[in-house]
């Protein structure tokens, strides 16, 4: 019991001299400090930054749905049309739904207000594709597409600037010339998630089909009945289109004619890029149905937003530990700014070291001594930083640009900069135990 006292005495003799050396060159220290702090403010909130950006991107693709297949049409000779997303759901067991989207822009009117709002013509799988509740009222149903009614379902922030508040459920307004009556309102989505679906008019695909003068649809939308049948899905689809567009062949098929009167115009078929490799090729989470001529592109797309959110997550994971590694090279500057301290305050108090060692200091005491200078200058200057770090943060989260504080990387940072400066005051440590006591006074 009586070791582990002269034990605690001797830490605490040692930790208040390395105070009062700190406070002897306060100057000195300060600068230090900031040095320190810079780099763990540095590291914090770049991290914060790279953090909110991931978050927010994966955020906007999550507001889509999950197991969520997009095709994509490029070119005008591939053209998809309405018949497409039941012809598909009807034909690929693994999908649980598929829709059209026709997009389009119109003039909305509701009494006096006045409003351009972007339009989306669906059908009534919609709020199961996306997995979008409804706030109030309902969603169309099959027998509104079918017959071709003009009813509407409004995006919320939509509801607020176009009826002033109102509850907009039974209103009629008139878009590109059609008077809709709106039958729901969608839940909130949040600005810029899903598509700015809060700020949309939805109604049946026909109807939209209407107001565009056109039977072909812009996207076809579809959702897996899970996690594991989106690829097997993704798959099929594609091998449907292919022979449907006539987009090429698999290797081991039959090439199509070229005289056969279904082959696309020279200009779009080439091959197709199925070929290579048992599940085709992937490109951001997309998969080639055909191939546009001199690398102009694929003909038609197959996407899993799912491979999107993967690939988008680990891209913006890369990007925060760059931003993190730059900000960290901050932090051996201020080690170098410690060790540079240390090694002069060392110099300085040569006479001290001979003096104590003469008396009886241990090695091991002076070593304790100057490391827990660097010590309180390393956390002094982390302690900071962390605080510094949080406000630069708030300061972005404050000016629109979204910035999450990640507990693990401040620890991280916090823990960096006390690692930082332990091992840049090892030397000067060494260095002032190591000096002879006669040495130590005739320098005196």
């Amino acid at each position: 019991m009586s070791g582990l006292r002269a034990l605690m005495v001797q830490a605490a003799f040692g930790l208040h001299q390395a105070a009062m050396g700190v406070w002897a060159n306060r100057l000195r220290s300060v600068i230090t400090i900031l040095g320190v702090m810079v780099g763990v403010a540095s590291v914090v909130s770049l991290v914060a930054i790279g953090e909110g950006a991931r978050l927010a991107i994966v955020r906007q693709f999550e507001a889509l749905g999950t197991n969520v297949i997009k095709i994509t049409s490029h070119h005008p000779a591939v053209r998809l049309v309405a018949s497409d997303a039941p012809d598909l759901a009807a034909r690929v067991p693994t999908l649980e739904a598929a829709m059209p989207v026709v997009r389009a822009n119109a003039t909305a009117k509701w009494r006096r207000n006045v409003q351009d709002v972007g339009i989306l013509g669906v059908n009534e799988h919609f709020p199961l594709i996306r997995d979008h509740p409804m706030a109030a009222g309902r969603f169309f149903s099959h027998l509104h597409v079918r017959e071709r009614l003009r009813v509407a379902v409004v995006g919320a922030e939509l509801a607020e600037t176009l009826f002033e508040g109102r509850n907009p459920i039974g209103q009629r307004l008139y878009a590109g010339g059609h008077r809709f009556t709106v039958i729901g309102v969608l839940a909130p989505r949040g600005k810029g998630l899903a598509g700015d679906i809060d700020e949309l008019l939805v109604v049946p695909v026909t109807a939209a089909q209407r107001l565009t003068l056109s039977f072909l649809v812009d996207e076809i939308w579809a959702k897996a009945l899970g996690r594991e049948a989106v690829e097997p899905a993704v798959v099929q689809i594609g091998r449907i289109l292919r022979r449907q567009h006539d987009l090429g062949t698999l290797e081991g098929d039959a090439a199509v004619s070229e005289s056969d009167p279904r082959r696309l115009p020279q200009d779009v078929y080439v091959r197709s890029v199925y070929g290579v490799g048992v599940h085709g090729v992937h490109v951001s989470g997309e998969r080639f149905v055909g191939e546009l001529p001199g690398g102009g592109g694929p003909a038609l797309t197959v996407t899993s937003l799912n491979e999107l959110v993967r690939e988008a997550d680990e891209a913006n994971r890369v990007m925060t530990l760059m931003l993190g590694g730059i900000a960290g090279v901050s932090l051996l500057v201020g080690g170098l700014g410690i060790m540079n301290v240390m090694l002069v305050a060392v110099t300085e108090r040569t006479t001290e070291i001979g003096l104590r060692k003469s008396l009886g200091a241990t090695r091991l005491s002076l070593v304790y001594q100057f490391l827990m200078e660097a010590f309180l200058l390393s956390a002094g200057g982390g302690a900071l930083g962390l605080l510094a770090g949080f406000a630069v943060a708030g300061v972005f989260d404050a000016r629109g640009m979204e910035a999450i504080i990640s507990l693990s990387g401040s620890a991280a940072a916090f823990a960096a900069a006390l690692l930082v400066g332990l091992t840049f005051g090892g030397y000067p440590a060494y260095m002032a135990a190591g000096l002879p006591p006669a040495e130590a006074l005739r320098r005196q």
